[in-house]
């Protein structure tokens, strides 16, 4: 069974994170388009930005060109749809809108290559993505050409498939290193008490610093939690279960706290795409005692790796494969290259 009809049984809508530009994202989704080709899989096709022109618009090197079989729902804002060599069949003008004219959903009439884009908004993207699955698509993917953290929030698909590759580093220890971290950090623990969590729901709206004290709460008069350090580990006490932090998560965030506080509290983010910091530093927080949790986490279906790198050298496609593979047993990994 190929990868992507498993993931269709379980998932309706993907988003293909990269970890970094020209980690092998737009290779990966036409690998997978392919293999929907292959097994009579209609898909719905769009992105975060634009993707499937010949040459990246802001590094100006060649990028892998989008081709899209008969059938599939795709979405192509008004000023791109001329420049598909697809056939296309307008089924929807809908009410969203982008930088390159508003976003129509299309049925590929005639197989081709297709530019595409969607809207910036993730909550935008959900929306469109359902009308996708209600003119047929029995799976979208969504492209995350802009933003790579956003897109891999949960609020956005029901699952990401992350691309990694030797872009991240010449050493594939490290890139090795950082794929797995990254899954880790998607992977953290989601909050499980039930008072703490209603206490930050209640006040997510106001995005505030909050610190839970059994049911009492105290609302901090920081809005994030950048460079809080000396301040947090002034306002934490014996009695202190969880620290909310609304924005980012940094190393400044906890740099300053005394190691005894830090082993006694949770700090708890909304979802780990507001994670960063490096593996290695990630490491040495964890040893002191630093625990985070989550109201959501990341659901990572599969891993594509690419053994070449823009710069010019390239990982032996055997060894990054097992190398990730021994690294994150648990989910299936791709070489999108062979």
């Amino acid at each position: 069974m190929y990868l992507l009809e498993t993931l269709s049984q379980k998932y309706k809508t993907i988003s293909i994170v990269g970890m970094a530009k020209n980690a092998g994202k737009t290779t990966a989704l036409n690998y997978l388009i392919e293999e929907a080709m292959d097994e009579g899989l209609t898909l719905g096709i769009t992105s975060t930005g634009r993707d499937g022109e010949s040459t990246d618009l802001v590094t100006g090197t060649d990028k892998p060109r989008v081709f899209l079989e008969t059938g599939t729902i795709v979405s192509v804002p008004t000023q791109l749809y001329e420049l598909a060599d697809a056939g296309l069949e307008i089924l929807r003008m809908t009410r969203y809108g982008s930088s390159i004219g508003q976003i129509m959903l299309c049925r590929v009439a005639s197989s081709g290559y297709v530019q595409i884009a969607g809207p910036v908004i993730n909550a935008s993207h959900k929306e469109m993505c359902s009308e996708m699955l209600e003119l047929g698509a029995e799976l979208v993917l969504i492209d995350g050409a802009i933003d790579r953290k956003s897109i891999a929030a949960p609020g956005t698909s029901d699952a990401i498939i992350l691309s990694t590759g030797a872009v991240l580093s010449r050493s594939m220890k490290k890139v090795i290193e950082e794929t797995a971290h990254t899954v880790g950090l998607y992977r953290l623990p989601c909050m499980e008490d039930r008072d703490g969590r209603k206490i930050i729901e209640e006040h997510l709206a106001n995005q505030q610093l909050l610190i839970i004290s059994g049911e009492d709460v105290r609302v901090l008069e920081r809005k994030t939690g950048l460079g809080a350090g000396k301040f947090l580990d002034g306002e934490i006490d014996e009695t202190t279960d969880f620290i909310y932090v609304p924005g980012a998560f940094t190393q400044s965030v906890v740099a300053d706290i005394n190691p005894k506080k830090l082993k006694n509290v949770i700090f708890i983010l909304r979802d780990p795409t507001k994670i960063f910091i490096g593996s290695t530093l990630w490491g040495q927080l964890r040893k002191k005692g630093l625990k985070v949790e989550v109201l959501e986490n990341i659901d990572v279906a599969a891993i594509t790796v690419n053994p070449s790198a823009p710069g010019g050298y390239a990982f032996d496609h055997t060894d990054l494969l097992k190398g990730v593979q021994e690294a994150i047993p648990d989910i299936p990994v791709i070489d999108v290259m062979i």
